[in-house]
């Protein structure tokens, strides 16, 4: 096998959450440029239609799944329903996430449950049910959707409910990849930094001192610089990786 090709990512079948926009569109259009065929799963189905006709129309094999994974009852229908068109699943993406700029004694318990539940629960159902498919299916592979604030403490801004809730995706990575290794499922994660999507205003002048003048790369990440990374994990090319965070920050993290 040549370099090039451990990274192909023909015949495979991936689900990712949270796909419909964002990182999680850029992901979903990275793994199904590489060859695989993919399911995303999403709350708005306006939104999950107009993706799924503009990356159609760049020939990609591109299926939605309209669900709520923050809604413990729902994901075993999603990931069933992602099985049932996809034909398989071999690699599931938890990207799906949320969060609050607040202090922490501002912060009410609903809002702190409001992120943990979609943040961690929903990605601990959704690997759950990934996993017994996979671990009767030959294996599979997981890609968590992290963050280098489960790594620092951010600022100006205050957000510790999200801090604290990525740090345990990072853990819970670990702890999978440690446990499900012998049912032939890796388990990685990725911990992006500052990216602009249509929810993280990252480009805000008041704001640029600490977010962008701080990494030494010294600015934001588009979406679509996501994808590689992710196609390494998902793909034969990390073959032999598997409870790793992959830091994707322009060096923000290294002061």
């Amino acid at each position: 096998m040549l370099v090039l090709d451990s990274f192909d990512l023909s015949g495979r079948c991936a689900l990712v959450t949270g796909g419909s926009r964002g990182i999680g569109k850029a992901l979903t259009r990275g793994l199904a440029e590489a060859g695989a065929d993919v399911a995303f799963v999403a709350r708005d189905p306006e939104t999950s239609a107009a993706t799924v006709a503009e990356l159609r129309a760049e020939g990609l094999s591109v299926v939605a799944v309209n669900g709520d994974i923050a809604d413990g009852s729902a994901v075993q229908g999603v990931v069933a329903r992602a099985v049932d068109l996809l034909g398989g699943l071999d690699i599931l993406v938890n990207n799906a996430g949320t969060g609050v700029h607040k202090s922490a004694l501002e912060l009410s318990e609903d809002e702190w449950d409001g992120i943990f539940d979609l943040n961690v629960k929903a990605m601990w159902r959704c690997s759950q049910e990934a996993a017994r498919y996979m671990s009767t299916a030959g294996g599979g592979v997981m890609v968590n959707v992290g963050s280098m604030s489960g790594l620092i403490v951010n600022r100006p801004q205050w957000q510790a409910a999200y801090n604290a809730s990525k740090a345990a995706v990072h853990q819970l990575t670990k702890s999978l990849a440690a446990e499900w290794a012998p049912l032939n499922i890796r388990v990685n994660a990725l911990a992006p930094g500052y990216v602009k999507t249509e929810l993280a205003p990252v480009d805000r002048p008041d704001l640029r001192q600490y977010w962008i003048e701080e990494a030494p790369l010294r600015r934001y990440a588009r979406p679509e610089e996501m994808a590689p990374a992710a196609v390494f994990l998902a793909s034969d090319a990390s073959s032999f990786m598997t409870g790793s965070v992959v830091v994707l920050d322009g060096g923000y993290t290294v002061w």
